[in-house]
């Protein structure tokens, strides 16, 4: 299948292919956006950090018809492959079809989300089509941390009926979302020198994966792993001093390594003895989830290390704070509904922090985690900063625009499928800016998201247009 570009979608993805808008340089995308409006003589608004709407009135015999809000991001993520020389910052994608595929070359395509871009422009454009009023959002860095959609006020919204494209795929939606916070556990220190033995505490091996779609699956944590390895140590009676401890790369995906140096008056043979004895245990419990987990102990130098009282009480805090899948929905099969990742674990000049993250679909299982994190905190002499939250979606039994996408699809002799989601979604912020919103969401099939692989299937892309104009056009 060629990239024809006389059919507006294809046209219009390609349009915004030209435009660099990696997250935080949306700027040229979003003038671009403005530009089309003022072209096509739409009312615009873009704001402070340059998200776009763009609004269209009802087509003839639609006037009284429920208005619907359609939502894509975008920016996107700048991925390449290390033999590849693009500037993302000024560069074009160099786009190429294969086997019925549409990619960039050696690049990110950008699909996620500028199909659900180039779907909107085409249908703002196109004054044949059968539509009640639109207004079309278009948000920024979205990729960083649904940053645009969080700026949006309950009075840019217009009706009840939203259709994200940026989830599911041709034949499914997603139905719920979780949202989210970050909590950051400050754990006070105080340094004083020693001359004891030197360790250091390896956690290696483990999968790790994004902390939405994977932390029911029982994979190990590696900075719970350590700190349950260290109390384990003391509990056996070794003598067990923290010099630091790093843990984790990023606060939303299963850390998958761990560096601990401590000190210790105990014998050499002893910590191995104990550290062995615990790696045996853990790795038992991970046969079936995370087999190749490893832990062992070198030796170390260390001129200084952390008073004992404080690095008891991180140790504790560690052992005993909550972490991983913490509740599942009893409405749909196999979804978390609350869950908290420590996800990163770095050791500054006066304090240790804890960076994680919690998600839920209900606001209620977040606010009783942060609880369950301060109150901890206070017990051991520890503070918790709460960063901004953003919405959850819950899911909700009943659905008018599930319903009129299900016939859409059904008229093409397609099923609709159901999907429920524990990662973050913009849907939950609008849920939020108002709770009676009917959520569905559209995209077509693509694959790759996030790599230098990404692709999108071309006949997907024009199949899945006509079903999203089709369900406009049932919008009456």
């Amino acid at each position: 299948m060629e990239f024809d570009l006389s059919k507006r979608f294809n046209y219009y993805f390609n349009e915004i292919s030209k435009i660099p808008r990696g997250s935080k340089n949306e700027k040229g995308i979003s003038d671009y956006l403005v530009s089309f409006a003022k072209d096509h003589g739409l009312a615009c608004k873009q704001d402070e950090v340059l998200n776009v709407i763009i609004t269209k009135p009802a087509s003839a015999g639609y006037e009284d018809a429920e208005p619907v809000m359609m939502q894509a991001h975008i920016d996107m993520v700048c991925e390449k492959n290390k033999d590849v020389i693009h500037d993302f910052e000024k560069d074009p994608l160099d786009l190429y079809v294969e086997d019925g595929w549409l990619k960039a070359r050696g690049t990110t395509l950008g699909a996620d989300d500028g199909y659900g871009v180039a779907y909107m422009l085409s249908i703002l454009e196109d004054d044949s089509l059968k539509h009640p009023k639109l207004t079309c959002f278009f948000t920024v860095s979205e990729e960083i941390g649904l940053i645009g959609a969080s700026h949006l006020k309950k009075e840019d919204l217009c009706g009840r009926r939203y259709i994200n494209l940026d989830s599911g795929n041709e034949t499914e939606t997603v139905v719920s979302s979780a949202g989210g916070s970050r909590a950051v556990v400050h754990c006070p220190i105080v340094r004083t020198k020693t001359d004891k033995p030197a360790y250091e505490l390896l956690i290696r091996g483990l999968k790790g994966g994004h902390s939405g779609g994977l932390i029911h699956m029982e994979l190990g944590n590696a900075n719970i792993i350590a700190g349950r390895i260290l109390k384990e140590m003391q509990n056996s009676g070794i003598d067990v001093q923290l010099v630091s401890f790093e843990g984790g790369l990023k606060y939303n995906a299963i850390p998958r390594e761990a560096d601990v140096v401590f000190v210790s008056d105990s014998s050499a043979d002893a910590i191995s003895e104990a550290v062995l004895k615990s790696a045996k245990d853990i790795k038992a419990e991970l046969e079936f989830s995370d087999e190749n987990f490893s832990a062992q102990c070198v030796k170390a130098e260390a001129g200084e290390c952390i008073e004992k009282e404080y690095s008891d009480r991180f140790i504790q805090y560690l052992f005993l704070m909550p972490n991983g899948f913490m509740h599942k929905s009893m409405a749909i099969e196999n979804l978390t509904v609350a869950s908290l990742n420590a996800g990163v674990i770095n050791t500054l000049e006066n304090e240790i922090i804890i960076q994680d993250l919690i998600r839920s679909a209900l606001a209620s299982h977040t606010d009783e985690l942060i609880a369950k994190l301060s109150e901890l905190g206070k017990l051991l002499g520890m503070s918790v900063s709460v960063g901004a939250r953003y919405g959850g979606w819950a899911y909700s039994r009943n659905s008018e625009l599930r319903s009129i996408l299900k016939q859409a699809l059904a008229e093409k002799g397609q099923e609709l499928t159901e999907k429920a989601s524990h990662g973050g979604l913009e849907c939950g912020i609008f849920k939020t800016l108002d709770p009676e919103l009917d959520i569905i969401t559209y995209a077509p099939l693509s694959e790759g998201a996030h790599t230098p692989d990404e692709k999108m299937d071309l006949a997907s892309f024009e199949r899945s247009y006509e079903n999203l104009c089709r369900v406009l056009e049932l919008c009456r």
